[in-house]
């Protein structure tokens, strides 16, 4: 009896290399070093990008073209927010030098977790408007609102 190959299913655990790329190129790209393991259902991925993996057998190869907005929502100008230098000095190293396009790591409130924001301006201005203690950040995944390719290579599935 021949052995047929794994299918992805919910809950399977999964060893793969994956891209993801919006228009402006790869954010994660893991086909140039180690391979991904990860288990579908933990939000490691979208959700959006994990219903594309399930059915696919082991081995199988492929790519996948996701509309805006899909992958990972649509873009929320509630999620720029400035953020006081003091709050951040108090999370992480005082005399951290923040530059635009820097991506920096915060604790969930409950600690058990982090998101990550990227720095869109860096306060300096001297109008009095508060914002020159401050650090403007983008809390919205960066592929939101864009469309996404993603590319998977199934290595192994259990």
């Amino acid at each position: 009896m021949a052995n047929t190959p794994h299918r992805v299913h919910a809950g399977s655990f999964l060893t793969l290399h994956y891209r993801l790329s919006g228009p402006d190129g790869d954010i994660i790209n893991t086909f140039r070093d180690k391979p991904a393991t990860l288990t579908l259902g933990t939000g490691e991925l979208s959700p959006a990008v994990e219903q594309r993996l399930i059915g696919l057998e082991e081995g199988a190869h492929a790519t996948f073209e996701l509309p805006a907005g899909e992958a990972f929502g649509d873009r929320n100008p509630d999620m720029v927010q400035w953020v006081a230098r003091k709050l951040l000095n108090e999370m992480g190293d005082p005399n951290e030098k923040y530059e635009v396009g820097d991506v920096v790591q915060f604790p969930t409130p409950d600690g058990m977790g982090q998101y990550a924001g990227s720095v869109q301006q860096v306060g300096k201005d001297a109008d009095g408007d508060g914002k020159a203690d401050a650090v403007l950040f983008d809390f919205n995944h960066p592929l939101a609102g864009r469309p996404v390719t993603f590319e998977v290579r199934l290595i192994g599935v259990i």
